[in-house]
């Protein structure tokens, strides 16, 4: 850091500056500070006259993105049951899925089709470009998101509930399509990359454990060798790194998503994703992104306390 001259920093901070602005909706460009890190509640459900929630009549407007740094509707992650939860809660999860399946029809207009795997339920999406955007959006919400082509995958479980992890996940792709349809440009809906390496999955992992251990140990080498700290671990596919505020993780979480690498934020901390099988072209790819973004937020601190 102390290496790089000052001009060199100043055109690095406007590079990354336009590679988020290309990314997000023009409200959010050249914007860091005003866009509060903070959740301000969630809003109730409301009830049709036969009783079903009213799912296209809760909002009138969404909060910000979490992707532009706004508050993640979840606080934690939320995951997709197992296989054995859902073979042994096949009714139930045949439930969720409807439940959920009739919230994102009527506040995206989206249909649903068969999940890749159990855990899972599909969305088919009107182009592969669009089921990418998502996958980014959804996925910095705190709610897993996986891409199979155009078909964006969602978490389901049979403990899954209306209020909470249902409700979850329809205000995840909701408040995504709200600013894919009414905030983003033509060119910007294709921006977020055809190509992502996606976080394993606690099947994945427990399934092939030999390359999953292989992965993780990759990735975190890969940290290392950037002089990155990395969390203890607390999630199967993630890797943490702490920030020293919400604020700071929000312009950290900004300069990842800005190299096209799928992100999240829990309060201060930055997840990336460890693949479910060793690729070293990807750990070294997600390292560079994280040891990039803090030489980058070290040095706008710097710039700001002279």
């Amino acid at each position: 850091m102390d290496s790089i001259h000052p001009e060199g920093v100043t055109a690095d901070l406007a590079a990354l500056d336009d590679k988020v602005n290309a990314l997000l909706p023009p409200r959010y460009q050249h914007c860091y500070t005003s866009v509060s890190p903070n959740s301000m509640g969630s809003a109730g459900l409301k009830y049709a006259w036969d009783g079903s929630v009213a799912w296209d009549q809760i909002w009138t407007t969404f909060c910000d993105l979490a992707l532009a740094g706004g508050p993640p509707h979840r606080g934690r992650l939320l995951e997709p049951a197992s296989e054995a939860e859902v073979e042994a809660n096949s009714k139930r999860c045949a439930e969720v899925i409807a439940e959920i399946a009739r919230g994102i029809a009527l506040t995206t207009g989206l249909q649903h089709c068969e999940g890749y795997s159990p855990g899972w339920m599909g969305v088919q999406c009107e182009s592969p470009e669009q089921a990418a955007w998502f996958q980014f959006a959804v996925t910095a919400e705190n709610v897993s998101a996986r891409r199979r082509d155009s078909v964006l995958q969602l978490p389901i479980g049979p403990k899954f509930y209306v209020e909470k992890e249902i409700k979850n996940v329809i205000v995840a792709l909701a408040k995504s399509n709200h600013y894919w349809d009414g905030h983003l440009t033509d060119s910007q809906q294709t921006l977020a990359g055809l190509t992502v390496w996606e976080p394993a999955t606690p099947h994945e992992a427990v399934s092939a454990r030999p390359d999953y251990d292989a992965a993780i140990d990759e990735v975190e080498a890969a940290f290392r060798s950037k002089g990155v700290h990395v969390l203890p671990r607390r999630y199967v596919g993630w890797v943490g790194i702490r920030a020293t505020s919400d604020e700071d993780a929000v312009w950290l979480l900004r300069a990842v998503l800005a190299e096209r690498v799928l992100a999240r934020r829990e309060e201060n901390v930055v997840f990336l994703p460890v693949g479910a099988k060793p690729d070293p072209n990807q750990a070294a790819k997600v390292a560079h992104a994280a040891s990039e973004a803090l030489r980058l937020w070290k040095a706008s601190v710097s710039a700001k306390t002279l």
